[in-house]
């Protein structure tokens, strides 16, 4: 396939691949007159690479979950510690979530007033977001 295909297929914009090229995280198999031409399998690993950026994990890092010849390589211990980041970063969305909903209703005069909601922006300020127990729970 030449770049236009793989752009068009894989919803990559050809700038894109070319930097991923650059980057080294897929190749071109050759030119077809003055276009890069790939491999099918690019598209998987395109895949791939879509799915590495959305986890967050960075390019460099998504360069590792590849072997030499390009096939998916995954160091299962990365995924597992990407996947504890990413439940830390729930708990402390949860908690920003818990938070703003309780200043949404908090019967106090003014927020400044409120210690559950002086305590989560002191928590924000300190950059390190409330543990939930920070928050009354609602009972219901």
């Amino acid at each position: 396939m030449d770049i236009a295909e793989v752009a068009r297929r894989s919803g990559v914009a050809a700038s894109t691949l070319r930097y991923y090229e650059e980057k080294g995280l897929i190749a071109s198999i050759g030119r077809h007159g003055l276009r890069r031409v790939f491999d099918a399998r690019v598209l998987d690993q395109l895949a791939l690479i879509a799915l590495g950026r959305v986890a967050g994990f960075s390019l460099d890092e998504i360069a590792t979950m590849f072997a030499p010849d390009g096939r998916p390589d995954i160091d299962r211990r990365m995924l597992a510690s990407k996947a504890d980041q990413i439940d830390e970063m729930v708990r402390r969305l949860q908690a920003m979530s818990d938070g703003l909903r309780h200043a949404a209703v908090c019967p106090a005069p003014s927020h400044m007033e409120c210690p559950s909601f002086r305590k989560l922006m002191q928590s924000a300020s300190d950059g390190d977001l409330a543990p939930r127990e920070i928050m009354p729970r609602r009972r219901g």
